[in-house]
């Protein structure tokens, strides 16, 4: 199989992962997956490998191949992995788990070759675009960074007592972070310039998103400036678009029939990739609001979606 300039993925229930031809919708390549659920996907910088984060273990996948085997497996966690990820040179793999861990990889060297104790169950984990700091969000409601230099937690904030921190997303000049927990509220803190380290957090906004929870949120690219903007998925079937300046609603995506779990955005921010509990994907214009494409072929739900469809960045 050549490369293709769009790597577009989901996963489902069905214990199936499957690849898209974008535009067409056409599904191209099934791996089975029948050890357990997937619960993230991540495509690796290059676009040579994808990682499905399982119970309790992730597999690596070639991109590029008909194989249907992973090509690497790490098994370090002892219960589900719910965030996996990339450092943007491609070489370090981080993970959080509801074992109470966050870990990092070397995708050079076996085993694992750091251990973070969150002492709770981790449902979420990000990267700061400055490369040395990891942000996890738990399920007794905590957020803690991780200072990958210090190799030690540098914070940690509680922003809504015993209320679950179910996804974190940081803006690509680290200026902003945003952290959506089962309430339907996003908290909203601004990352003091002018300091290296994010251990200066300002609160910006509170955004009551949803009635129902969130289950993703995620912040526009970079080449989607000069407009940012906040995704936010919920058990209410609807994708919010919310307008970063000033937090206004801008638009509502409806469609989906049943809880809408993961949404990635393309990388220019003009369109956006939602997975469902409706066992579809669905490509959506971030111009109108509306449904340009419904990706079929999962038979239940569909949990998590991964996309990449730019260049390998530089670090």
């Amino acid at each position: 199989m050549s490369q293709p300039s769009v790597v577009l993925a989901t996963a489902s229930y069905d214990h199936t992962i499957k690849f898209w031809e974008a535009k067409s919708g056409r599904c191209y390549h099934t791996i089975q997956y029948p050890e357990s659920h997937v619960n993230r996907l991540e495509i690796t910088p290059d676009k040579r490998y994808l990682a499905a984060a399982g119970n309790p273990h992730i597999r690596l996948f070639d991109v590029n191949s008909s194989s249907t085997s992973p090509v690497m497996s790490y098994e370090s966690h002892t219960n589900n992995v719910m965030a996996v990820g990339f450092q943007c040179d491609g070489n370090w793999m981080y993970s959080g788990s509801e074992d109470g861990t966050v870990k990092l990889w070397d995708l050079r060297a076996p085993g694992c070759q750091r251990e973070y104790e969150s002492r709770a169950a981790v449902n979420t984990v990000v990267l700061h675009p400055n490369q040395t700091e990891l942000i996890s969000g738990d399920q007794n409601g905590n957020i803690r960074v991780w200072d990958l230099t210090a190799n030690s937690c540098s914070c940690e904030l509680v922003p809504e007592v015993d209320t679950a921190v179910r996804s974190l997303t940081v803006m690509w000049d680290g200026s902003l972070v945003v952290a959506a927990n089962n309430r339907g509220t996003c908290y909203v803190w601004r990352l003091l310039r002018g300091t290296q380290t994010m251990t200066n957090f300002e609160p910006l906004h509170k955004l009551q998103a949803h009635d129902g929870y969130i289950l993703k949120c995620l912040l526009s690219p970079e080449l989607c400036e000069p407009n940012r903007y906040l995704a936010t998925a919920s058990s209410d079937h609807t994708v919010k678009i919310w307008n970063v300046d000033g937090f206004n609603l801008e638009k509502t995506l409806v469609g989906h029939q049943r809880w809408v779990w993961d949404c990635v955005f393309s990388v220019d921010g003009a369109f956006l990739i939602t997975a469902s509990s409706d066992n579809t994907a669905r490509l959506w214009s971030m111009a109108n609001g509306e449904e340009i494409k419904a990706y079929r072929g999962h038979t239940k739900a569909t949990v998590c979606c991964a996309l990449h469809d730019g260049t390998e960045p530089s670090c």
